[in-house]
């Protein structure tokens, strides 16, 4: 990957978390995170990619929400960008964090499991 490629992806990534948070006022929009932008080759497409806190209905309106924002989101990283051609954003939900989450408490759960079946077992 360019450094260039790179570089252009973390600024999309903090442009569009900060606009998230600070100017979309829309009340569809709930707890959001940008966990990864990446770009075409050609970067005529940024796949920003989001995770939200919240259930499926919560998700499903988010997501609804930014789509609705996109064309603003896209004009102010346009805007703050000097670069030829401005890429058209496209969201996407993120649940890697969600499933990191379920392994953890998957692995917690065996955890248990298994010092309770030891602990059974040396008693005898």
């Amino acid at each position: 990957m360019s450094f260039r490629k790179q570089k252009l992806e973390t600024q999309i990534k903090k442009l569009v978390g900060t606009l998230i948070v600070t100017e979309i006022k829309d009340p569809r929009i709930g707890f959001v995170t940008v966990t990864n932008v990446e770009l075409s080759k050609d970067y005529a497409y940024a796949d920003v990619y989001v995770s939200v806190l919240g259930d499926d209905n919560d998700k499903k309106k988010t997501l609804m929400g930014l789509q609705s924002a996109r064309g603003f989101i896209q004009y102010r990283v346009g805007k703050a960008l000097s670069i030829r051609t401005i890429p058209e954003i496209r969201f996407h939900l993120d649940t890697s964090i969600e499933k990191g989450v379920d392994m953890v408490n998957l692995l917690e759960k065996l955890e248990k499991e298994s010092s309770k079946n030891n602990s059974g077992s040396s008693d005898n």
